[in-house]
This record gives structure tokens, C-alpha cells and sequence, in this order.
């Protein structure tokens, strides 16, 4: 692992498992922050490695041999006033004997610890909080780029006081421990120069052997990051999604599994049109993920009062430019969909299919004509999320022929692909954020005459192929020769979408 001379706090991810260990006002007046656990030592950000006293404090809040780590002044200022000032709640931390691992936390304040996890979250930038009571302990993890990460583990009489006090948050039921429930409340955050701002957090309750389970899902935590070019698309793809958003009227679907980032696509789409012309755009969601200025968005009530279909068919009454669904799920929302892009609105939507060209399948399936579909389509888009590589630790290794043919391109091996490392900037983890995926099938004339004639998806991605339109499969290699992620990433990504008539170079 290569270490930095003055390392730059912007750039690192900090862990909050081992930041929020130490006291605030130790950690200011030192000017010291325990950011990484790596080869078994808490790595300490600090501008006087000679600190000796300070550091012993450090070791005794974390348990943990520490190992200097000299910073840039100015960005360990700024990521202290961002991990203890900003936001800063009180929160119980338990000191842990030198060299031992930390134990399990009796919090006897729920809501300081529940206001530190959900402040870990948001550092940690994780998508959900899973709270699992066990026998004998509740464990805390967040779900980070994908994957899940233990972040603390508390004693079994925590659970209780824990989850109350985010149930009375989200307007659950606290009486209420033997039957699933559901709710939600807004988390308020700033950052730097910022005022307050919102993230909203859906709020799950699962009654379990040992108590509720209960998880969290974080929305909107990385707005800043919704435009099309941060997404991850070849200039190519960009393209074709810049010329059909450029259209008046027509639908465009993205399909992938649930957490493949069909919405933020959807998103960053919307970002795009409102930068180019003032527009009136209404989203219909289930929920909503994003809070987008100058956008009406409206939620789908689980009442059933505002369903998908009864509030599209009121959006239409509402002289809209621009409508976001945020999937069609049945027969009766496909019908309002289309009718609105037939009649000059530009419908944005999403389906669960496992390719673009499975996206005319899939509507043929739910009953709309190939006439219909070959008329309203204008693009259908795939996509799926991977781990980006950390670009400071990444370790190069050479492509097997095994992988090559995995990948779609036998030709492929013998070159360098690359795996992680771990290293300060990316608190040994090796990865540092995710990136996409994507497979666009533009429905220009030529695919709109296939469609029209009932072509189905094996046909079209023949079709594909024969234009040079690059698949799943395609973009993931092309990432993975790059150096932005790995072998094992891109083909968990992309394997249920690899069919076997997409071929590949030979």
C-alpha cells in the first residue's frame, strides 16, 4: 500500500465505525481523526505525528494500535467540521481496553444512538441501515455501493429502546411488535455553507425470532451527482440518450432489476431537459427518491387514494410537458403512458427486464399492439451497477482466456484487467463508488418497422449486433479493460443478460 506524503481528506472515505469512536472535542483540539481500519491498525489523520499523548487517548477510545497519518491542513479541517460540527448530536460511546477488540456498546440513550447511526450512514454515504437482533446482540450494517458493511454491534437489551425510538420517528405503532409495519420521516442534514436540507428515510419493521428487524433506506443522499455525464455512459450511448430527450413527445423505458439505478438515470434525465428549455414536468413515484427543484412530483399512496393509474389520467388535465413514471407495473398505467405520448408528451419510465430489446417483449406481454409500440417507443434502455475500482490502490493481473470468454471477446486475453487493492484514500476497501452499466436501443425507423412487423427480442438484439450497437456484456468489458472495475463485478452485473444470441467477437 503506498502511502501519501500529505494526504487530501477531500478524497477519503471516512469509516464513522472507527471517526465516531473518539470524543468531538478531542479529535477538534487535536486536530486528529481516525478514518480506516488497515492491516489491523486505526489510521489517524493528524498534522503532529508526535502527538504522543493524544494518540495514546485515540487507542483507548478505539482499542486499537494507531499508525500516523500526516494531512493537508486545510481538507482535515474541513472533514472534522463535516464528521463533529456539522450535524454533531450527542451520542454514548463506550472506551474499550488497548489491543481489544471493540465490544458491544450498552446504549442506554436511544435516541443519541440512533441519531449516531443514522449520522455514520450518512457519512458513510450508505443506501440503507439494516438493525438484525440476534440471540444475544443487535447487529448494525450498512449496505455501501452495493455491499454490506457490519458497523457496530450493540447488546440485546439495546433493540428495544432502539427501534422505538425510530418507530415513533416514523409514525409507526410502538405497541405494535407481532405484525409488519411501514413508515417514513425526514432526517435533517447540512454541509458545508448549506443550509438544511432533507433525507428522507423509509422506515421498515419485520418481526423476527429475537425482536423487530428493521431497515432503513436512505433517499436522496447524492443529488449533486444526478447529471447524465456522471453516470457512466460511453460518448456513444450519451449521445443516443441526448438525441431522444431532445424529442417532444415519445416514450423512453430503462429496464434492469430493482437497484440496477434505473431511477437516478430517470433523474439525471429530468436534470437535462430543465437545463435546456423551461418545461412543466410531473412525476408519478412509488417512492420518491430525489427532491428535484421546479419538478411536481407526486407519491403514490399506499391507500390506494393516488395510484399510478388515477394520477396519471390527472396529469394529463394539467398541460404537461414532460411525465416521469416511476414504473409501469400493469396493463391500465401502460394504456394512460402511451395514450400521453401519442398526444405530445415525452413519457420517461422504467420496466423490469433483463435486456433493452426484452423491453418490447415485455410490452407485448401486457397487451399493447407492436403498432402501438413501434409508434410511442423512442428508446429502451438496460443498465446495471457495478463497484468502481479505487484508482489509487487498483493491482493490474492479466485477463485468463476463461474470462475473456466470459466477457463475450476471447480475443480479450492476455491483457491487463485489474483488482482491488486497499489503500488510505479508500479506507482499504479497494473500491470507491459505483458506476453503470448501460445498453441502448435507439427506435429509429428501422427498428420501428421490426417492431412493428412483431419482432421480438431474440430478433432485435440480432439486430443490434448487426448495427455495432454495443450490449451489456460490451460496456461491461470495455470498463473492465479500462481499469474501472473487475472481472468478478462486471459478470455478476451483466450474467442474466448475457443471452446467448447477443454472440460476441469470436
Amino acid at each position: 500500500m503506498s502511502v501519501p506524503t500529505l494526504l487530501d481528506m477531500d478524497r477519503v472515505r471516512i469509516d464513522p465505525a472507527w471517526a465516531l469512536r473518539v470524543p468531538p472535542a478531542l479529535a477538534l483540539r487535536r486536530m486528529m481523526l481516525p478514518f480506516a481500519l488497515i492491516d489491523d491498525r486505526v489510521h489517524v489523520a493528524c498534522i503532529d505525528p508526535d502527538d504522543a499523548s493524544a494518540f495514546e487517548a485515540v487507542e483507548r477510545f478505539t482499542g486499537r494500535k494507531t499508525c500516523a497519518v500526516l494531512a493537508d491542513k486545510e481538507s482535515l479541517q474541513r472533514a472534522l467540521n463535516r464528521i463533529y460540527v456539522e450535524n454533531a448530536r450527542p451520542s454514548y460511546r463506550v472506551p474499550v481496553s488497548q489491543g481489544s477488540a471493540p465490544r458491544p456498546a450498552e446504549h442506554d440513550d436511544a435516541v443519541a444512538l440512533s441519531e449516531e447511526i443514522l449520522h455514520a450512514a450518512i457519512i458513510r454515504q450508505a443506501s440503507d441501515i439494516h438493525i438484525e437482533p440476534g440471540r444475544e446482540r443487535v447487529t448494525i450494517r450498512l449496505r455501501v455501493d452495493g455491499q454490506l458493511e457490519e458497523y457496530q454491534t450493540l447488546s440485546s437489551s439495546s433493540e428495544s429502546g432502539l427501534v422505538s425510538r425510530l418507530k415513533v420517528r416514523a409514525g409507526m405503532d410502538i405497541a405494535e411488535k407481532r405484525a409488519p409495519q411501514d413508515g417514513g420521516f425526514t432526517h435533517r442534514i447540512s454541509g458545508s455553507g448549506e443550509a438544511l436540507r432533507g433525507v428522507d428515510i423509509r422506515v421498515a419493521t419485520l418481526p423476527t425470532r429475537y425482536g423487530e428487524r428493521m431497515t432503513l433506506r436512505l433517499l436522496g443522499l447524492q443529488t449533486g451527482a444526478l447529471t447524465l455525464e456522471k453516470l457512466g455512459m460511453i460518448p456513444s450511448d450519451l449521445a443516443r440518450m441526448k438525441s431522444v430527450l431532445d424529442q417532444p413527445h415519445g416514450l423512453a423505458l430503462l429496464t434492469g432489476p430493482t437497484g440496477s439505478g434505473k431511477t437516478t438515470t430517470l433523474y439525471a434525465c429530468i436534470q437535462r431537459l430543465l437545463q435546456l428549455r423551461p418545461l412543466n414536468v410531473i412525476t408519478v413515484e412509488d417512492p420518491i427518491e430525489y427532491e428535484l427543484p421546479g419538478v411536481s412530483q407526486v407519491e403514490v399512496d399506499s391507500a390506494e387514494k393516488v395510484s399510478f393509474t388515477k394520477a396519471l389520467r390527472s396529469i394529463l388535465r394539467h398541460d404537461p410537458d414532460v411525465i416521469m413514471i416511476g414504473e409501469i407495473r400493469d396493463a391500465d398505467t401502460l394504456d394512460v403512458a402511451v395514450k400521453a405520448a401519442l398526444t405530445g408528451h415525452l413519457v420517461l419510465s422504467t420496466l423490469h427486464t433483463n435486456s433493452a430489446a426484452g423491453a418490447v417483449t415485455r410490452l407485448s406481454d401486457m397487451g399493447l399492439a407492436p403498432f402501438m409500440s413501434a409508434a410511442t417507443l423512442r428508446l429502451c434502455a438496460a443498465q446495471r451497477l457495478a463497484r468502481r475500482l479505487c484508482p489509487e490502490c487498483r493491482k493490474p493481473r492479466v485477463l485468463s482466456a476463461v474470462h475473456a470468454a466470459a466477457l463475450g471477446d476471447k480475443t480479450a486475453a492476455g491483457k491487463n484487467v485489474y483488482e482491488p487493492g486497499g489503500c488510505l484514500y479508500c479506507a482499504g476497501k479497494g473500491y470507491a463508488g459505483r458506476m453503470g452499466f448501460f445498453e441502448l436501443l435507439p427506435v429509429d425507423p428501422d427498428f420501428a418497422a421490426l417492431i412493428a412487423q412483431g419482432a421480438q427480442e431474440g430478433a432485435l438484439s440480432g439486430a443490434m449486433r448487426e448495427r455495432g450497437i454495443p450490449f451489456l456484456v460490451d460496456d461491461a468489458r470495455e470498463k473492465v479493460l479500462a481499469g474501472e472495475t473487475t472481472v468478478g463485478d462486471a459478470l455478476d452485473a451483466v450474467a442474466a443478460a448475457f443471452a446467448p444470441w447477443q454472440g460476441g467477437a469470436s
